[in-house]
Protein backbone atom coordinates (compact mmCIF):
# COMPACT_ATOMS: atom_id res chain seq x y z
CA UNK A 1 0.00 0.00 0.00
CA UNK A 2 1.35 3.83 -0.97
CA UNK A 3 0.62 6.82 0.72
CA UNK A 4 0.88 10.18 -0.59
CA UNK A 5 2.76 12.64 1.25
CA UNK A 6 1.97 13.59 4.74
CA UNK A 7 0.32 16.95 4.38
CA UNK A 8 -2.67 14.49 2.92
CA UNK A 9 -2.86 11.97 5.22
CA UNK A 10 -1.89 8.61 4.80
CA UNK A 11 -3.57 6.79 1.99
CA UNK A 12 -5.66 7.20 -1.08
CA UNK A 13 -8.66 8.21 1.16
CA UNK A 14 -6.78 10.67 3.63
CA UNK A 15 -6.34 13.93 1.23
CA UNK A 16 -6.15 17.36 2.62
CA UNK A 17 -9.08 18.18 4.90
CA UNK A 18 -12.00 19.21 2.64
CA UNK A 19 -12.66 22.99 2.49
CA UNK A 20 -13.47 26.04 0.38
CA UNK A 21 -11.05 26.01 -2.65
CA UNK A 22 -11.15 24.70 -6.06
CA UNK A 23 -14.06 23.93 -8.28
CA UNK A 24 -15.52 20.61 -7.95
CA UNK A 25 -14.62 17.21 -9.49
CA UNK A 26 -16.35 14.35 -11.22
CA UNK A 27 -14.73 11.29 -10.41
CA UNK A 28 -15.05 9.18 -13.75
CA UNK A 29 -15.99 5.22 -13.74
CA UNK A 30 -12.88 3.78 -15.42
CA UNK A 31 -11.82 0.27 -16.57
CA UNK A 32 -8.60 -1.34 -15.07
CA UNK A 33 -8.22 -3.82 -17.28
CA UNK A 34 -10.45 -6.49 -17.88
CA UNK A 35 -11.15 -7.81 -14.24
CA UNK A 36 -11.18 -4.37 -12.02
CA UNK A 37 -13.23 -1.38 -12.16
CA UNK A 38 -12.40 2.30 -10.73
CA UNK A 39 -15.79 4.15 -9.40
CA UNK A 40 -17.06 6.89 -7.31
CA UNK A 41 -17.67 5.34 -3.87
CA UNK A 42 -21.13 4.71 -2.57
CA UNK A 43 -22.82 3.76 0.56
CA UNK A 44 -23.16 0.10 -0.80
CA UNK A 45 -19.19 -0.43 -0.07
CA UNK A 46 -19.61 -0.22 3.35
CA UNK A 47 -18.58 -3.83 3.49
CA UNK A 48 -15.44 -2.80 2.14
CA UNK A 49 -14.84 -0.65 4.64
CA UNK A 50 -15.68 -2.90 7.49
CA UNK A 51 -13.07 -5.15 6.17
CA UNK A 52 -10.32 -2.68 5.59
CA UNK A 53 -11.27 -1.76 9.25
CA UNK A 54 -9.85 -5.21 10.47
CA UNK A 55 -6.80 -5.04 8.81
CA UNK A 56 -3.96 -4.38 11.09
CA UNK A 57 -2.42 -1.49 8.63
CA UNK A 58 -4.91 0.37 6.59
CA UNK A 59 -6.38 2.47 9.59
CA UNK A 60 -2.92 3.28 10.64
CA UNK A 61 -2.63 5.26 7.22
CA UNK A 62 -5.96 5.95 6.13
CA UNK A 63 -9.74 7.77 7.44
CA UNK A 64 -10.82 4.39 7.64
CA UNK A 65 -12.30 3.63 11.34
CA UNK A 66 -10.19 1.14 13.46
CA UNK A 67 -13.08 0.00 14.94
CA UNK A 68 -16.15 -0.40 12.90
CA UNK A 69 -19.90 0.82 12.89
CA UNK A 70 -22.15 1.86 10.13
CA UNK A 71 -22.22 5.44 11.73
CA UNK A 72 -18.30 5.67 11.08
CA UNK A 73 -18.28 3.81 7.68
CA UNK A 74 -20.68 6.06 6.41
CA UNK A 75 -19.38 8.91 7.71
CA UNK A 76 -15.75 7.75 5.81
CA UNK A 77 -17.77 7.12 2.61
CA UNK A 78 -19.07 11.31 2.65
CA UNK A 79 -15.51 12.52 3.26
CA UNK A 80 -14.63 10.88 -0.13
CA UNK A 81 -17.88 12.55 -1.58
CA UNK A 82 -16.68 15.85 -0.10
CA UNK A 83 -13.22 15.20 -1.28
CA UNK A 84 -14.12 15.27 -4.81
CA UNK A 85 -17.05 18.15 -4.42
CA UNK A 86 -14.15 20.45 -2.63
CA UNK A 87 -11.84 19.82 -5.88
CA UNK A 88 -9.24 18.43 -3.80
CA UNK A 89 -9.00 14.80 -5.47
CA UNK A 90 -10.35 12.09 -7.43
CA UNK A 91 -11.24 9.12 -4.65
CA UNK A 92 -12.43 5.86 -6.21
CA UNK A 93 -12.88 2.56 -5.20
CA UNK A 94 -11.51 -0.56 -6.67
CA UNK A 95 -14.34 -2.88 -7.60
CA UNK A 96 -13.52 -6.54 -9.19
CA UNK A 97 -15.75 -6.46 -12.37
CA UNK A 98 -17.29 -10.32 -12.34
CA UNK A 99 -19.10 -10.22 -8.93
CA UNK A 100 -18.97 -5.93 -8.63
CA UNK A 101 -17.30 -6.69 -5.08
CA UNK A 102 -15.50 -3.97 -4.18
CA UNK A 103 -11.47 -4.64 -3.00
CA UNK A 104 -9.74 -1.59 -2.48
CA UNK A 105 -9.02 2.06 -3.28
CA UNK A 106 -6.73 4.49 -4.97
CA UNK A 107 -6.73 8.38 -4.43
CA UNK A 108 -5.25 10.54 -6.77
CA UNK A 109 -4.85 14.21 -4.47
CA UNK A 110 -4.08 17.62 -6.09
CA UNK A 111 -2.93 19.74 -3.32
CA UNK A 112 0.14 20.56 -4.74
CA UNK A 113 -1.15 21.00 -8.40
CA UNK A 114 -0.70 24.44 -8.79
CA UNK A 115 3.17 23.48 -7.71
CA UNK A 116 2.71 20.95 -10.72
CA UNK A 117 2.46 17.79 -8.94
CA UNK A 118 -0.06 15.73 -7.36
CA UNK A 119 0.16 12.15 -5.15
CA UNK A 120 -1.12 8.97 -5.16
CA UNK A 121 -2.18 6.49 -2.69
CA UNK A 122 -3.87 3.06 -3.00
CA UNK A 123 -4.97 0.44 -0.24
CA UNK A 124 -6.05 -3.12 -0.56
CA UNK A 125 -7.79 -5.82 1.27
CA UNK A 126 -6.29 -8.67 2.12
CA UNK A 127 -8.44 -11.26 -0.14
CA UNK A 128 -7.21 -8.80 -3.08
CA UNK A 129 -2.85 -8.98 -2.21
CA UNK A 130 -1.18 -10.27 -4.72
CA UNK A 131 -3.49 -10.71 -7.62
CA UNK A 132 -2.17 -7.64 -9.70
CA UNK A 133 -5.17 -5.74 -8.71
CA UNK A 134 -3.04 -2.74 -7.01
CA UNK A 135 -0.67 -2.79 -10.18
CA UNK A 136 -3.79 -2.32 -12.87
CA UNK A 137 -5.56 0.45 -10.83
CA UNK A 138 -1.92 2.64 -10.66
CA UNK A 139 -1.57 2.09 -14.04
CA UNK A 140 -5.16 2.94 -14.77
CA UNK A 141 -5.30 6.33 -12.63
CA UNK A 142 -1.35 7.38 -13.89
CA UNK A 143 -2.04 6.99 -17.36
CA UNK A 144 -5.41 9.25 -16.61
CA UNK A 145 -3.84 11.38 -15.01
CA UNK A 146 -0.20 11.83 -17.38
CA UNK A 147 -2.65 12.04 -20.35
CA UNK A 148 -5.92 13.35 -19.97
CA UNK A 149 -5.13 15.89 -16.58
CA UNK A 150 -1.80 17.01 -17.87
CA UNK A 151 -0.67 16.69 -14.47
CA UNK A 152 3.21 17.28 -14.79
CA UNK A 153 4.59 15.37 -12.00
CA UNK A 154 3.05 12.35 -9.73
CA UNK A 155 4.45 11.18 -6.62
CA UNK A 156 3.93 8.26 -4.09
CA UNK A 157 5.01 7.30 -1.05
CA UNK A 158 6.13 4.34 0.25
CA UNK A 159 7.54 2.65 3.61
CA UNK A 160 10.95 1.02 3.04
CA UNK A 161 9.68 -1.95 4.14
CA UNK A 162 6.81 -2.33 1.84
CA UNK A 163 8.69 -4.08 -1.10
CA UNK A 164 5.71 -5.39 -2.47
CA UNK A 165 4.15 -1.81 -3.06
CA UNK A 166 7.46 -0.45 -4.27
CA UNK A 167 7.53 -3.21 -6.78
CA UNK A 168 3.89 -2.07 -8.03
CA UNK A 169 5.75 1.42 -8.63
CA UNK A 170 8.22 0.76 -10.45
CA UNK A 171 6.44 -1.54 -12.88
CA UNK A 172 4.18 1.00 -13.53
CA UNK A 173 6.99 3.34 -14.29
CA UNK A 174 7.74 5.47 -11.30
CA UNK A 175 11.51 5.76 -10.44
CA UNK A 176 12.43 6.18 -6.81
CA UNK A 177 13.78 9.09 -5.81
CA UNK A 178 15.03 8.68 -2.25
CA UNK A 179 14.50 8.38 1.22
CA UNK A 180 12.09 10.84 3.58
CA UNK A 181 13.45 10.25 6.90
CA UNK A 182 10.60 10.86 9.47
CA UNK A 183 8.18 12.07 6.87
CA UNK A 184 4.84 10.75 8.12
CA UNK A 185 3.02 9.81 10.85
CA UNK A 186 2.12 6.40 11.13
CA UNK A 187 0.29 5.12 14.33
CA UNK A 188 2.06 7.05 17.17
CA UNK A 189 5.58 7.00 15.47
CA UNK A 190 6.92 8.96 12.64
CA UNK A 191 8.10 7.14 9.71
CA UNK A 192 10.50 7.04 6.76
CA UNK A 193 9.26 7.36 3.22
CA UNK A 194 10.82 5.87 0.03
CA UNK A 195 9.19 8.87 -2.61
CA UNK A 196 9.08 7.84 -5.83
CA UNK A 197 7.76 9.91 -8.91
CA UNK A 198 6.71 9.59 -12.85
CA UNK A 199 6.64 13.06 -14.97
CA UNK A 200 4.47 13.65 -17.78
CA UNK A 201 8.08 14.20 -19.94
CA UNK A 202 8.84 10.37 -18.98
CA UNK A 203 5.89 9.50 -21.44
CA UNK A 204 3.08 7.06 -20.83
CA UNK A 205 3.14 4.74 -17.69
CA UNK A 206 1.80 1.83 -20.24
CA UNK A 207 0.54 2.47 -23.77
CA UNK A 208 -3.31 1.22 -22.66
CA UNK A 209 -5.36 3.59 -21.72
CA UNK A 210 -7.88 4.04 -19.31
CA UNK A 211 -11.23 4.10 -20.69
CA UNK A 212 -13.68 6.59 -18.76
CA UNK A 213 -17.64 6.16 -18.09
Amino acid sequence: MAAPKPEHGAAPDSGPTPGPGPDPLTVPSMSAGPDFVLRPWEMSDLTLVREASLDPYIPLITTIPARYSDAAAEAFVRRQWKRAATGTGYPFAIVRSRDRRPVGAIGLWLRDLPEGRASLGYWLTASARGQGVARAALRTVTGWALRDLGVPRLQLFVEPWNTASAQVAEDVGFRREGLLRGWQQVGDERRDMTVYALLNTDGPADDRAATAN
